[in-house]
C-alpha cells in the first residue's frame, strides 16, 4: 500500500491517502499531532505573510503590478463587505478578515494539486531515508483536517467575546448573558428567565464554532475524497488491457469537470468562513 508503481488495491490506496503523518505526544493513548496538516498550514501563513507584506512595502501609487493589481482588488472588496456587515468600530476587523479569506483560500487551493504528486515525493524521500516507503503518509490539505479546522473556528470564537467585553464592558456583557433574548419586567421575571437565557446563550455561543469547523472541514474533506475516487479509476492500469484505454479519457474528463466546479468550492467556502466571522463579531459588537 504506497503511492509507488506497484499493484495495490482500490481500498488500501484511498485508505494511504487518508492517512495522516503522526507523531504521538506521550504513549499517543491520548494525543496525536498532525504534523502534515501543521506542516501546510505553518507554510501558508508564512507565504501568505511574505507575498502580502513584500507587496505592502513595494506599492506605488503609479501604474501597479498585476500582484499589487491583484491584492488591491482582493483588499477592496473586503473592506467593502465589510464596511456594509460589521456596525461596530474597530481597525482590526478588515485585516482580519482578508487574513482569513486569503488563508483559508490557500490551505483549500491544496487541494487543487495532483493526488499523488506530494504524496509520491514524500514517499521517495522517506525510503532515501532508510524507511518504508509504505508508511509515508501524507495529506497535504489543511482543511481537510477536521483539527484544524476546529481550531481555526476556536479562535474566531474567542475573538467573538473579546469583542464583546471590548465594546459593551463585562458588565453589560455579562448581563446580557441572563437577560436576552427573553426579557422580563420586574426582580422576580428576570431571575426565572435568567436561566434560560444563558443556557441559550451557552447553545448559541458553542453553535457557531462547531458550524464554523464542520462546513468547512465536511466540504475540503468531500472535494478531496473525489479527487482521490477519481485517480483509482486507472489504478493499476495497463496499456495491455482494453478497460485502460476505456477509463482514461473517462477519468481525464472527470478530472477537469471537477477541478473546473472546485475551485468554485475552494472559493466559496473560504469566503463563507471569512463573512461569518464578520457576521459573528458584527453581532458581538452590537447593544441589546
Amino acid at each position: 500500500m504506497s503511492v509507488e508503481h506497484e499493484a495495490v488495491s482500490q481500498t488500501g490506496y484511498i485508505q494511504h491517502h487518508l492517512k495522516h503523518l503522526q507523531v504521538a505526544v506521550g504513549d499517543g493513548t491520548f494525543m496525536r499531532i498532525n504534523i502534515d496538516s501543521v506542516f501546510f498550514f505553518a507554510v501558508m501563513a508564512l507565504i501568505f505573510l511574505f507575498v502580502f507584506l513584500r507587496v505592502s512595502r513595494r506599492a506605488t501609487a503609479g501604474v501597479p503590478g498585476k500582484l499589487q493589481c491583484a491584492i488591491e482588488m482582493v483588499v477592496v472588496f473586503v473592506d467593502g463587505l465589510v464596511r456594509e456587515t460589521f456596525h461596530g468600530q474597530s481597525k482590526y476587523i478588515a485585516p482580519l478578515a482578508i487574513t482569513i479569506f486569503a488563508l483559508v483560500f490557500m490551505m483549500n487551493f491544496m487541494d487543487m494539486l495532483p493526488v499523488d504528486l506530494l504524496p509520491t515525493l514524500w514517499s521517495k524521500a522517506y525510503a532515501m531515508a532508510g524507511h518504508d516507503p509504505h508508511h509515508a503518509y501524507l495529506r497535504v490539505v489543511p482543511t481537510a483536517d477536521l483539527n484544524v479546522t476546529l481550531g481555526t473556528a476556536l479562535g474566531v470564537f474567542l475573538l467573538i467575546q473579546y469583542f464583546g467585553i471590548s465594546h459593551k464592558g463585562i458588565g453589560l456583557f455579562t448581563k446580557e448573558a441572563f437577560t436576552a433574548p427573553f426579557h422580563a419586567h420586574g426582580a422576580i421575571g428576570i431571575v426565572i428567565l435568567a436561566p434560560i437565557n444563558f443556557l441559550l446563550r451557552l447553545i448559541e455561543e458553542a453553535v457557531r464554532p462547531i458550524s464554523l469547523s464542520l462546513r468547512l472541514f465536511g466540504n475540503m474533506y468531500a472535494g478531496e475524497l473525489i479527487f482521490i475516487l477519481i485517480a483509482v479509476m486507472t489504478l493499476n492500469a495497463s496499456f495491455a488491457h482494453l478497460s485502460t484505454y476505456v477509463m482514461m479519457p473517462v477519468q481525464f474528463i472527470a478530472g477537469f469537470v471537477w477541478t473546473a466546479f472546485h475551485v468554485l468550492v475552494i472559493t466559496l467556502q473560504a469566503f463563507i468562513f471569512m463573512m461569518l466571522t464578520v457576521v459573528y463579531l458584527s453581532m458581538a459588537a452590537e447593544k441589546h
